[in-house]
């Protein structure tokens, strides 16, 4: 299939700015993946969406703030590193601005005295980097770092909190699980006395997420890994829904890649592990049945994996319904239960 066979219109006053507020009050596109057709609703109202015995399943990785700000010794020079994956011994797998500049020997500087000495490229156009300091890298982040929020949201965020899900715990993720940001504490409890069940799996959102496709016929696309991990306790309530016929659904592409990387025989497998699998159109699902995620870029892995969910026609149609109905798009933006 083509690049070209993904692209969509959008205005530019579409692509969401902040988020909604409460959470829940995002808009939801209910859509049905077998005959393609719509409806209009809010998110809180996704309850309503669901059956008792449903198994929901969130990613709960954590987002840090993993954009840093340095300038390159001796010259002065102005740096930006997004931190990607941790590699252990203190070095990292990072995006560096500009990149031309950032060449191996080169050593960069960030507040409160930390270096970083980049020590080899990757085959994505990424450096390796060794970070020095004192005291524990994590507080360090915390305290210098920005939330990495993508380059098309033009506004500063006022609260960190804003690009976080209410469940994160486990840290690690270059950018949020979107789909999960409208959840609420509120709407998990109406969810869960409704007899939804929920399950939290973990992937670390990095360059694999959202790498833009270069190659015009998409099977070439290489996808970059990214770390998962699936408890014992999350695969057996999957595995007993998909034995007893109950839906399984996905919040967020995230979660998608992670059941579908370890649920190649139809058993979701526990275990932690790295993933480069790419879903397109022709990819037969195994573990999930639905999904709830967010409008996605145009000519991105994550449009062609809702396409093949449903069908590429269809979800293209849904988008043009999208467009017409004022959604909000991408990352802060509105949301689809693709059922």
């Amino acid at each position: 299939m083509k690049l070209s066979d993904f692209t969509y219109e959008l205005p530019k006053e579409l692509i969401a700015q902040h988020p909604a507020e409460p959470r829940d009050h995002a808009r939801l596109m209910v859509y049905d993946k077998k005959t393609g057709d719509v409806a209009h609703h809010y998110f809180y109202d996704l309850v309503d969406e669901l059956q008792s015995g449903d198994v929901l399943v969130f990613n709960d990785s954590k987002v840090i703030p993993a954009r840093l700000f340095g300038h390159r010794i001796p010259t002065g020079g102005k740096v930006e590193v997004l931190l990607l994956t941790p590699c252990g011994e203190d070095t990292w797998e990072v995006l560096v601005k500009p990149g031309k500049k950032a060449l191996p020997g080169t050593q960069l500087a960030f507040e409160g005295g930390m270096t970083a000495d980049i020590l080899d490229k990757t085959d994505f156009g990424g450096r390796i980097v060794k970070f020095n300091y004192d005291g524990v890298f994590d507080d360090i982040i915390d305290t210098i770092g920005e939330m990495p929020l993508p380059p098309y949201i033009h506004e500063k965020l006022e609260d960190k909190e804003q690009y976080q899900t209410v469940y994160a715990r486990e840290k690690g993720s270059a950018a949020a699980p979107t789909a999960g940001l409208h959840f609420t504490e509120e709407l998990l409890k109406k969810i869960r006395d409704k007899g939804v069940q929920e399950v939290f799996v973990t992937l670390h959102v990095g360059l694999g997420t959202f790498r833009p496709v270069e190659e015009e016929n998409i099977e070439d696309h290489e996808m970059h890994s990214e770390f998962y991990s699936i408890t014992p306790e999350a695969a057996a309530v999957v595995n007993r829904a998909k034995m007893e016929g109950r839906r399984v659904i996905a919040v967020g592409t995230t979660s998608i890649r992670t059941l579908e990387s370890a649920g190649t025989s139809g058993e979701l497998k526990a275990g932690s592990g790295w993933t480069n699998i790419f879903i397109y159109p022709g990819f037969t699902f195994h573990i999930v049945d639905a999904l709830v995620t967010n409008f996605h870029l145009p000519e991105s892995t994550l449009l062609m994996l809702i396409s093949a969910l449903s069908e590429r026609e269809k979800i293209l149609k849904a988008y043009e319904i999208a467009v017409q109905e004022q959604y909000r798009f991408f990352s802060f933006g509105d949301a689809m239960f693709i059922r």
